[in-house]
């Protein structure tokens, strides 16, 4: 087991499945200019760590995953624009969409504005029925401007993510299942036992099997269909190929 300290984040590897919690529970996880700064650290160990496979994010205490930007922080800034400056000095979220291992955000009770986007940047969402998600930061005179306006469109077609950002309101795990924002719901008390055995299922598979899937639909939603048929061959060859290799090299 490996473990790391961080002031918002508490960092464990337990074998090949990386747990990564935001912990500021008084805040109801809250994310800060630390958090940012400490969640951009952890990716980047969790990227270079050959060890890990998939990794988990969660949120500490009984009842946030994270419940969007702390308001208290970035609303003492000169103006919104210098705010989000801050927040975007070091772009989370583009390690996040960038990152090739498999990501699983285990979801319980409030996963709002950031919180909600950082989950939405994850590659399965795994809810307890207690978890409330919402974008309200059209309330607050922005958008969500973390990779929201584009990962949610993606996720559950336009029209849901116009009027889940439109309107700000919230959604329980029940509607969140049904619109597609998360891929299901534990039972009360087994989110992170639930997403504990869908990581170690995953982490127990070839890792580059698991980074040419997420390959072949992420950057083949982004080309034409015949494009993105030619890609999903071109990696499957490429499996095959140094499955292959790995075979004659053992015989040898």
């Amino acid at each position: 087991m490996t473990t790391a300290g961080f002031d918002t984040i508490l960092y464990e590897r337990r074998g090949a499945v990386a747990w990564v919690t935001l912990n500021r529970p008084k805040a109801l996880n809250a994310y800060n200019v630390q958090m940012r700064d400490d969640l951009y650290a952890t990716l980047e160990l969790i990227a270079t760590d050959d060890a890990v496979g998939v990794a988990v994010f969660r949120g500490a205490g009984e009842r946030a995953f994270c419940a969007g930007a702390d308001l208290t922080e970035f609303g003492s800034a000169p103006s919104q624009a210098i705010a989000r400056q801050v927040r975007f000095e070091r772009d989370v979220w583009a390690r996040l969409l960038g990152m090739e291992k498999p990501l699983i955000a285990a979801i319980h009770g409030f996963c709002l504005g950031s919180g909600l986007e950082i989950a939405l940047c994850c590659d399965l969402r795994i809810a307890a029925p207690d978890a409330v998600f919402g974008l309200p930061e059209t309330q607050l005179g922005m958008i969500p401007a973390a990779g929201g306006t584009q990962t949610m469109p993606r996720m559950i077609g336009q029209a849901r993510a116009l009027e889940a950002m439109l309107t700000g309101r919230r959604m329980d795990a029940r509607e969140a299942l049904a619109g597609g924002i998360v891929t299901r719901v534990a039972r009360r008390g087994g989110v992170f036992s639930t997403a504990e055995r869908i990581a170690q299922r995953m982490a127990a598979m070839n890792p580059e099997t698991m980074r040419s899937v997420k390959a072949a639909v992420y950057r083949g939603l982004e080309q034409p269909l015949a494009q993105g048929l030619a890609m999903e061959q071109a990696l499957a060859a490429r499996l095959v190929a140094a499955s292959d290799a790995a075979r004659r090299g053992g015989i040898g």
